[in-house]
């Protein structure tokens, strides 16, 4: 309905400006959709905020803007007759030839109805971000999963997206890995995948274990990040060894998620980090503070009351994390060659980082380094909890492996699966068998995750995600196997030049939720929250589900047919789409 309120909205302006020209201020309709389905499709709140400056009552105004509607040929086109309701209220309802039309025109439509923007801009999408020389674990699956979803909406609507991979691939960790693998595994340096993430892992661990506890260890990492910072052949190929060992698991992982990113680890920006400082010097934001350089934050405050510094460069010259960030924000909206020429750069990260950009980026703003018109946005959400409400954690109280939640979730999925077709006496093929498992197991996983709010902590359980009752995955995938089950059983769906005609309720109901689908995408573009579409996807569930449990559909009477086949039709296309951008496949049998 994105066109149709469109229309709407301009018939509205123009019937307003033409009531009451006199009025100085823009005039804004309010339109939004009804509340009820029993006050029409939308709804114009305008006449409200005129009645002071107008000084007429509301129900005064709004029977004088219906009036200019009503001359207008274009809106009764559009529109029956308008309802003035309560204080002053429009309620309006779309004519069903109209309606009929757009379910016509969005058969045709590989886009459902949904247009590209007019204007595209490049975006930056800078989401999943693990470290190197660490396993992927559950606290990385929101970020790699919802910014996948947002790059997949964002590249529907037709703008160019890098999706940015902001690996952890630098800084004084790497001193003590290196020197623990030239002391315990020196092979490594001369043979090729001698140590695999497993063991790197364990290594790890085993290196932070020495670097705590030994302090002639110690020195010698510091002295090795010295050598890696300066050059040292040696150093660079042992760092170059940890991170193809990380990026070859990572990539397993983003294989099997369906996920595409361009790495583009801390280590890049390192030789943009001097101009940073440079930059904040010139602009007159850098201040010496006990021998660091900082910027001192407008309006943020420390438990002393004075203004909380973001340190740029610390007192022994090194740099942090601040100054990655503000060099990667620099080269993010830098013009090509130079940079990527971004005008929407975007950050997927958990919510405890929320501080420390809104920090960077007020540096970057106040630094004059955000252009005109631009938007840097963090996208925050919140922890993964398990069923006690506690940070979801292994039984042995180690954070969980990504790898084996998804291995987990894929495993009960077939368990679930082999006992349905015992109950229905059912025999697939192995093959099948796996194929389903592995697409509802991990359609599970995202979809439980991105049905939330993300900004909420969320409670992750098994039972639940898997379930075929509720919002979640497994009900929307046999809502599309029951409407594919629709065509093998006779009903042809492809069909798009019929005469379109509804005359039951629940075809009503279900035109005009699947007329929501271009609105609901046009806000996650803007609003950045996937759960939106997951909610949208949910409802066309419920609602193509009374339509097909209370109408005919193979057995409608010939002149129905189409028409209903059509819907069936939609619905599917709509629900395949909506999935789609979310990272989710579909089946056709399950």
């Amino acid at each position: 309905m994105l066109s149709l309120s469109q229309s709407l909205d301009a018939q509205l302006r123009a019937a307003m400006q033409r009531a009451f020209p006199e009025v100085d201020a823009g005039l804004d309709p309010q339109l939004a959709p009804a509340s009820k389905p029993e006050f029409g499709d939308f709804q114009a709140n305008g006449a409200l905020p005129l009645a002071k400056p107008l000084k007429q009552a509301p129900r005064q105004i709004a029977t004088a803007i219906v009036e200019q509607l009503q001359a207008d040929p274009a809106f009764t086109d559009l529109c029956l007759e308008p309802q003035i309701a309560g204080p002053g209220f429009i309620n309006l309802t779309i004519r069903p030839e109209r309606l009929a039309a757009e379910v016509s025109a969005r058969l045709g439509d590989e886009r459902l109805g949904v247009p590209a923007v007019s204007k595209a801009s490049p975006v930056v999408v800078d989401f999943s971000s693990p470290n190197i020389a660490k396993e992927m674990h559950v606290g990385h699956l929101r970020s790699t999963i919802i910014g996948d979803s947002l790059a997949r909406v964002l590249e529907f609507r037709g703008h160019p997206v890098l999706r940015l991979n902001h690996v952890g691939d630098w800084g004084t960790q790497f001193g003590m890995l290196i020197t623990h693998l030239k002391q315990v595994a020196p092979e490594a340096l001369d043979t090729a995948d001698a140590v695999d993430l497993g063991d790197l892992v364990a290594f790890y661990r085993e290196a932070k274990k020495r670097f705590d506890d030994d302090e002639a260890f110690q020195s010698t990492s510091r002295d090795e990040v010295v050598k890696l910072q300066g050059g040292d052949p040696v150093s660079l190929k042992a760092w170059g060894l940890l991170c193809d060992q990380s990026r070859r698991e990572f990539q397993k992982i983003y294989d099997r998620l369906d996920i595409r990113l361009s790495e583009r680890g801390e280590s890049f920006y390192n030789p943009f980090l001097p101009a940073v400082i440079d930059g904040l010097k010139a602009a007159e934001l850098l201040v010496t503070d006990d021998g660091a350089q900082c910027v001192f934050l407008e309006g943020v405050q420390g438990k002393d009351g004075k203004p909380l510094p973001v340190i740029v460069q610390k007192s022994d010259g090194g740099f942090n994390y601040a100054t990655t960030d503000l060099a990667a924000i620099r080269y993010r909206f830098g013009a090509a060659p130079e940079g990527d020429g971004a005008r929407r750069v975007v950050y997927v990260t958990d919510a405890g980082q929320a501080n420390h950009f809104a920090g960077v980026f007020q540096v970057a703003e106040r630094a004059g380094w955000i252009p005109d018109g631009a938007r840097l946005e963090h996208v925050p959400f919140g922890l993964v909890q398990g069923e006690d409400g506690k940070k979801l954690k292994t039984r042995a109280g180690d954070t969980v492996r990504l790898r084996d939640l998804l291995d987990e979730a894929v495993e009960r999925a077939e368990t679930d699966l082999r006992s349905r077709l015992k109950e229905e006496e059912r025999s697939e093929s192995e093959e099948f068998i796996q194929h389903v498992a592995g697409t509802v197991g991990l359609a599970a996983v995202k979809y439980a995750d991105l049905s939330q709010n993300r900004i909420t902590n969320y409670q992750f359980s098994f039972d639940r995600m898997l379930a075929l009752q509720g919002n979640t995955a497994p009900y929307l995938l046999y809502a599309v196997v029951r409407i594919a089950g629709i065509a093998r059983k006779g009903g042809d769906l492809a069909t798009t030049n019929a005469q379109l005609q509804f005359s039951e309720p629940q075809e009503w109901a279900l035109v005009r939720e699947l007329l929501k689908f271009d609105a609901v995408i046009a806000e996650v573009e803007e609003e950045l929250l996937p759960n939106r579409l997951c909610s949208y996807l949910f409802e066309l569930s419920q609602v193509f589900n009374r339509f097909y449990d209370q109408v005919p559909v193979l057995k409608a009477d010939p002149e129905a047919l189409a028409s209903r086949l059509a819907l069936c039709r939609l619905t599917a296309d709509t629900l395949r789409l909506g999935l789609g951008l979310l990272g989710i496949a579909t089946l056709d049998r399950m």
